[in-house]
């Protein structure tokens, strides 16, 4: 469908610059340039979940009159577009001042999700929110980052539960007036369009175009009237249809966007694949040098010098692969001057994980990659392992490093808490959070400062749950059942858990319930409450999540537990925020080595959440025995029956003998004291040594810096 551009309501001269600022995403991570939109309407920021381009689609004339004449907030308007200028040219960088490269010539980042702000839905987890944080920081550090994913009009599904708890998906094609988004042009304001071969076919790809500061990420979209109409869906979805749909996607993302990024002037001195969906990318690479005179084997290892790949799958059945027969079908446009080379290529995705050989992505993007890396320590252990004959085929002794994810801390910290920092922490610890000992200072504040804001901050969310399902009950008139899921009976003051992500079988969502009756009795002690927050959504292909999500849904709904379980739907950023920062506990269980990161404990604990969890991922890096809990039941099992038991148990022995007496261990004044002292050591520990801005700088000093200066010539 034509997209028309969006109706620009007037604004005074003088308070032009509200929509330049309200088109760039660099206000989402920045307070104050917020506030301007919090003070010019605050029941419109509130009622538009805090995107300003539909607020200044609603705000009234009058109002904007007023504030054109209010010095206040002419002075606070002054100061946003002054900062974000000078976020745009960035200079005096950390980029700059490390490297003296500026910005001649970019790094390409591509993904195929991007979870930047709640206003526009192109994400559907971890890897989207990894990404949207990758941007956010490479903009605070002012590096020369393009970014290339999709637009999805449809983005991700909203989630709504039927009566008896079953997910039922709902697509909702983005309102393009109300996201911050603008079309992509060329010379003399033409847009943006790119041809990709797809089969025996072209399909075109309209560029979108996002601001981030000093970053810039172009968005892909085939919804076109030139398409045909089974084209126009590709990029209709995220994840979305089969593996027929999923291979066009990708080749769509990778020579799409090696094509778009060309158009656009752009000529990238690396080339950085988040996930192996973007693997695509070398092909077209690969061809625009055999184009230029230069051989295959000559070809593949520029491209192999110049690019990066980080793999976030610690399942070999997790990484996508085809049949050669469909990759032959739908690049069969795209061969062009491959010629004899064709077979070469196919050969680089060829692997056999166990199913018999395919063309493998993951496979593809490590036989084209100078720079691999997994995204924790223990995440790079398992992918040397999984793919260990694919390296010793290319004689990579030790062929995958590690970089652990990070939180982007300006995204994710609450507003509330930083203020507390500015009084207590040393003055540079916004512009130094990787620093370790910015953060010692964390141990001064005062006990009850802290604590009371934590039982803020959990107020907060219980509102913001509430409200949640006021709302439910008067536009959607649910049932009373899914109202008392949805936590209108839970208790402000009482000790609460929270369990946010994916619903994956292997995430192990169910595991708490593992001895229903012991679970009802911690959780109802008269003196001592413990509430359970659930929030996530399920593949929609994915029938088990479905299953253990309504599981879940029917604990909310079992008066055993007396309203102190609950699961909050249609997760999101926005719902992401309140539950990291409201939380007392965050859990994670997953079954062990399945997940591969995971980020939500590190923006919970920057918070002062603290975590309890299994050995996996992040947290064996993290944990020190002092700033948060281990699931450790001392013992391994071949059966999954027998580990969920031992694991169980040992979260029940934390729970009844040292989480829930903790919390409700108080002085004469109703202040934990031993609660706060591990408060303090999680948000000590945690915030420099997971934040994106350790985990970027790790990026360029190890595969950004490197791979410039072989192509510099000053390796």
């Amino acid at each position: 469908m034509e997209q028309h551009e969006p109706e620009r309501p007037e604004l005074p001269d003088r308070v032009a610059g509200l929509r330049e600022l309200s088109y760039d995403l660099w206000w989402a991570w920045h307070d104050h340039a917020r506030e301007v939109f919090r003070v010019l309407d605050y029941p419109l920021w509130r009622a538009t979940a805090h995107n300003p381009v539909k607020l200044l689609q609603l705000v009234s004339a009058e109002r904007l009159g007023e504030v054109a004449g209010d010095p206040a907030f002419l002075h606070l308007y002054d100061s946003a577009l002054e900062q974000l200028h000078r976020a745009r040219t960035a200079r005096d960088t950390w980029w700059s001042r490390r490297t003296g490269l500026g910005h001649a010539r970019p790094i390409a980042y591509c993904s195929a999700e991007f979870a930047l702000h709640q206003s526009l839905p192109i994400y559907a987890g971890g890897l989207g929110v990894l990404a949207g944080d990758h941007c956010k920081e490479a903009s605070d550090l002012g590096l020369p980052l393009i970014a290339i994913g999709f637009m999805y009009p449809q983005g991700y599904f909203h989630q709504r539960l039927s009566a008896d708890g079953w997910q039922e998906e709902h697509y909702v094609r983005l309102d393009w007036q109300d996201a911050p988004i603008e079309r992509a042009t060329l010379a003399h304001d033409q847009d943006c369009v790119i041809a990709v071969p797809l089969g025996n076919r072209t399909v075109l790809a309209q560029v979108w175009h996002v601001r981030l500061g000093c970053v810039q990420l172009y968005l892909l979209d085939t919804d076109l009237e030139e398409n045909a109409p089974w084209d126009r869906e590709l990029s209709a979805r995220l994840y979305g249809g089969d593996r027929e749909m999923r291979i066009q996607q990708e080749i769509v993302l990778g020579i799409g966007g090696v094509r778009a990024v060309r158009a656009l002037g752009y000529d990238p001195i690396l080339w950085h694949l988040n996930e192996g969906h973007a693997a695509f990318v070398v092909l077209q690479r690969i061809r625009d040098l055999i184009e230029h005179g230069t051989r295959f084997d000559q070809a593949l290892e520029e491209v192999r010098r110049t690019t990066a790949f980080t793999t976030h799958t610690p399942v070999a059945a997790g990484h996508d692969a085809f049949p050669f027969s469909m990759v032959e079908t739908h690049l069969a446009g795209c061969w062009g001057s491959l010629g004899e080379s064709r077979e070469a290529f196919l050969a680089l995705g060829g692997y056999d994980n166990g199913q018999g050989t395919q063309f493998n992505m993951t496979a593809l993007a490590v036989r084209s990659s100078g720079a691999i890396n997994g995204v924790s320590e223990l995440h790079g252990e398992v992918t040397r392992k999984m793919w260990a004959p694919l390296f010793e085929e290319l004689g990579r002794p030790d062929p995958v490093t590690s970089v652990t994810n990070g939180m982007h801390v300006p995204s994710w910290l609450s507003v509330d808490m930083a203020r507390l920092f500015d009084q207590y922490l040393d003055a540079r610890w916004r512009e130094q959070h990787d620093d370790p000992t910015v953060w010692e200072d964390v141990l001064t504040i005062p006990d009850e400062e802290l604590w009371h804001l934590r039982q803020r901050l959990r107020r907060h969310l219980f509102t913001f749950v509430r409200e949640r399902m006021r709302d439910r009950w008067l536009n959607q008139h649910v049932s009373p059942a899914r109202v008392l899921s949805g936590g209108t009976l839970l208790d402000a003051g009482a000790l609460t858990i929270g369990f946010a992500r994916r619903f994956a079988t292997y995430k192990r969502a169910e595991l708490v319930f593992h001895d229903p009756a012991r679970l009802a009795h911690i959780l109802n002690q008269l003196k001592r409450p413990v509430q359970i927050i659930f929030a996530g959504k399920a593949h929609p292909a994915d029938d088990p999540g479905k299953r253990a999500l309504q599981g879940v849904y029917h604990r909310a709904v079992d008066p055993a537990y007396g309203g102190r379980v609950a699961f909050v739907d249609d997760y999101d950023l926005h719902v992401a925020h309140f539950l990291v920062q409201g939380c007392d506990v965050w859990l994670n269980n997953p079954r062990k080595p399945l997940e591969a990161s995971g980020t939500s404990g590190m923006k919970a604990s920057l918070n002062g959440v603290l975590n309890v969890s299994i050995g996996d991922g992040w947290w064996p890096e993290g944990y020190t025995g002092t700033n948060g809990w281990l699931i450790d039941p001392g013992e391994s099992h071949d059966d999954p029956a027998a580990q969920d038991a031992a694991d169980a148990e040992a979260l029940y022995r934390l729970l009844e003998d040292q989480i829930v007496p903790a919390f409700y261990e108080r002085d004469d004044h109703d202040v934990p004291r031993r609660w706060i002292r591990m408060v303090k050591e999680a948000i000590r520990t945690i915030a420099p040594r997971f934040s994106t801005r350790r985990m970027l700088k790790e990026y360029v000093e190890r595969t950004y810096l490197p791979a410039i200066e072989v192509v510099t010539g000053k390796g």
